[in-house]
């Protein structure tokens, strides 16, 4: 069993260099095996014990033959557990997923050789210039120092984390304790953003951004991705492939189907959050929304902290001048504004303009009674009021133009300039724009050029993707047009534009997390444009909903509120159910064939095998119980499962008689594997139900210790 975990880790066992066995050492003792460099020089040592035995008690005899050898490396295995130990810098020994490839070994033990005192390095001040900046390095680096493997630093939106995070990685570098670096972004489009900023920063650390289908690029040293690109590549590369893995934005990662990836590579692990990650019960206590405790109470669960290493907040940053303070202007309509949802009379509605699906849907609703309630939480999701939106768009019109003079007398401008909208679907992002840009209509040099576009992110549903987002967003960075852009999940983070200085909440969120992400656009600094604040267009209550309320100080914001749209003798709008039905983009595709007859794997075929192999790789992440034998045989039966995804509608047990299984005992190996047939069939039931999105029927779930899923 330690043997194939040794293969599976790509080691060569039979080349009489690589791997030695029973290796005799200066005191007669016999170490079980002697893990060599590529020129025969021994590494580390590996204490082999049987499965029953657990592999911690062998910690002094591995550390003896590791001594005798002058190795500082030392792995204890059972077949089931892997432990690693550097026995000269760590207390105890850890648990690894794999076996550290023989590459992977020769880079650690080169960069001993040659490391420095960390808190002797120096932080470089043309990366990280700003003294908090320094502050959260060194109090990573002396962490680091004392043991501590787990780490995480909350910085405000706009304070420079990727900035931090290059200074950090180059100090690590230059002290000679990590060689190569993960650096785990929430979407790839801001990959490209962190790839050209360490362009920027660390000219002598090559980085790239890994895309899903590529291999990584072993000459780099530092590999920019997400956990989803990584998803059917990582279990190539053995455990000790990367030395320090930052995860920006971590509570998207860690709070999500493929945290298993994030814990697979033994390194140091560095989370960034620009969200408040305090788990006190006063501060689980204040949020509204399920996620948002989720999110704080396992993002300090997987750093084993009760608090982040290092905190540097909003309102510490407004104070120390490093970002704008905003002002939140709040205008209401009528139906926004109503508490309990606001009452709609069948009367109200034009029943003639309605098409045959929504008059039945408004008729089964109202057969219950007269008036209906409606959620303001369900407006643009699943009802939409046009006169809402346009109501939205000519207050918003009206007061950058004119401005607006509050309860003190005050009359107030915003800043004219780039503004970013938040709104709900697609079709509410593609209204709101069609309506500011008629509304700016005569501010637009040329009635061909959008003054106002949309971007919509394809995260929950690829048919909403905006094909052309990225250069959107570029020209709306770069150009003097569009001045403004909708968004829905595209701009709420990571999006870093400074010279935005008005942001419109067209959308209510109950997070916390995501409320504080979105007014993070607007805190960055723009020197160029003289900016010194920024405003909040709350046409929701998100503000009041979170505390940015005029009884309330907010961390940095002025309230302006405005008594608008309550006009009761306005005419009411109208109604309209929003329904959507649309093909679904997964099930498009051609099937081509060569001259042979042979099925050639096309570009959809390839994001075909990519999607299938990543719901195997969900499922197979989610459990953990899983013996090394079954875990090698899954993932045979993946390979096999990518290889056919155009042909495949499930995996069933006939396909265990099949290469490669065929050469290697077959379905009886297989079910022997497993625990025996019915075992086999539970296991099969759940992959079908997770990979092909079948039903799964009521079986049994093994229950014994070979299959405990």
């Amino acid at each position: 069993m330690i043997d194939a975990q040794l293969r599976d880790a790509k080691w060569h066992l039979t080349d009489g260099r690589s791997v030695r066995y029973e290796y005799v050492l200066p005191d007669a003792t016999k170490a079980d095996y002697v893990l060599s460099d590529r020129h025969g020089r021994a590494l580390a040592v590996v204490e082999a014990k049987r499965r029953a035995i657990d592999p911690l008690g062998a910690e002094k005899q591995a550390r003896d033959y590791a001594t005798q050898l002058g190795v500082p490396f030392v792995f204890l295995a059972n077949g089931k557990e892997i432990w690693f130990w550097d026995f000269e810098r760590e207390a105890h020994p850890h648990l690894v997923k794999t076996f550290f490839s023989q590459e992977d070994l020769e880079r650690r033990a080169a960069a001993r050789a040659t490391q420095k005192d960390l808190m002797q390095v120096g932080t470089d001040p043309k990366v990280a210039g700003r003294p908090y900046q320094r502050e959260a390095i060194d109090a990573l680096c002396k962490e680091i120092t004392i043991g501590r493997r787990k780490l995480l630093v909350e910085m405000a939106t706009g304070t420079g984390k990727t900035r931090t995070a290059a200074a950090f990685i180059k100090r690590l570098f230059e002290a000679g304790l990590v060689t190569r670096v993960l650096f785990l972004v929430d979407r790839i489009p801001l990959a490209k953003q962190t790839e050209d900023a360490f362009a920027q920063y660390l000219p002598d650390l090559p980085a790239y951004v890994l895309r899903a289908g590529r291999r990584f690029q072993d000459e780099k040293r530092i590999t920019i991705t997400t956990l989803q690109s990584m998803v059917n590549l990582y279990s190539e590369y053995s455990a000790g492939y990367f030395d320090l893995i930052i995860s920006d934005e971590c509570h998207r990662s860690i709070y999500g189907k493929w945290s298993g990836v994030l814990k697979y590579f033994d390194g140091i692990q560095v989370g960034l959050t620009a969200t408040p990650c305090v788990a006190s019960p006063e501060v689980l206590a204040a949020l509204s929304d399920e996620e948002d405790t989720a999110f704080i109470r396992d993002t300090l669960r997987f750093f084993e902290l009760d608090k982040p290493t290092y905190r540097y907040t909003l309102k510490q940053a407004i104070q120390e001048g490093f970002l704008v303070p905003y002002r939140i202007y709040k205008a209401l309509t009528v139906k926004t504004a109503a508490e309990g949802g606001f009452p709609v009379h069948r009367s109200e509605l034009d029943w003639s303009a309605m098409d045959p699906e929504t008059k039945a849907e408004l008729e089964a609703l109202f057969a219950k009674g007269d008036p209906i309630t409606i959620d303001p939480n369900a407006l643009e999701r699943r009802f939409t009021i046009p006169e809402r939106n346009r109501a939205i768009v000519r207050e918003f019109r009206d007061v950058v133009l004119k401005g607006y003079t509050g309860k003190d007398g005050v009359r107030r401008f915003p800043d004219d300039g780039k503004t970013i909208v938040f709104g709900v679907t697609k079709r509410h992002a593609a209204t709101l724009a069609q309506m500011l840009d008629a509304a700016f209509a005569d501010r637009k040099p040329d009635p061909a050029i959008r003054y106002a576009d949309f971007v919509v992110s394809g995260a929950e549903s690829p048919a909403d993707d905006t094909s052309d987002a990225m250069a959107k967003i570029a020209r709306f960075k770069k150009e003097a047009f569009p001045r403004i852009l909708v968004s829905v999940n595209m701009l709420d983070t990571g999006f870093d534009c400074p010279e935005v200085v008005n942001l419109v909440m067209a959308r209510f969120t109950k997070s916390a997390i995501l409320y504080q992400q979105m007014r993070g656009r607007g805190t960055r600094t723009a020197p160029s444009i003289h900016k010194t604040s920024f405003t909040i267009f709350d046409f929701t209550g998100v503000t009041d909903f979170h505390g940015d309320a005029e009884d309330v100080p907010a961390e940095g914001g002025f309230v302006v509120t405005a008594e608008k749209g309550k006009d009761k003798g306005k005419p009411r709008g109208l109604l309209v159910l929003d329904v959507n039905d649309h093909i679904d983009p997964t099930t498009r595709g051609w099937v081509t064939l060569d001259e042979d007859g042979n099925q050639i794997r096309t570009p959809e075929g390839d994001a075909q095998a990519a999607e299938l192999g990543a719901r195997f790789e969900a499922w197979l992440l989610a459990h953990e119980s899983l013996n090394p034998d079954q875990v090698r045989l899954l993932r045979m039966l993946g390979e096999v499962i990518k290889a056919n995804a155009a042909d495949l509608e499930s995996v069933e047990t006939y396909h265990f008689t099949m290469p490669p299984f065929s050469g290697m005992g077959g379905r009886r190996m297989v079910e022997a594997a497993f625990g025996g047939a019915a075992q086999l069939d539970a296991v099969l039931a759940g992959l079908n139900a997770a990979a092909f999105l079948r039903d799964a029927p009521d079986a049994p779930q093994p229950d014994t210790p070979h299959a405990s899923i």
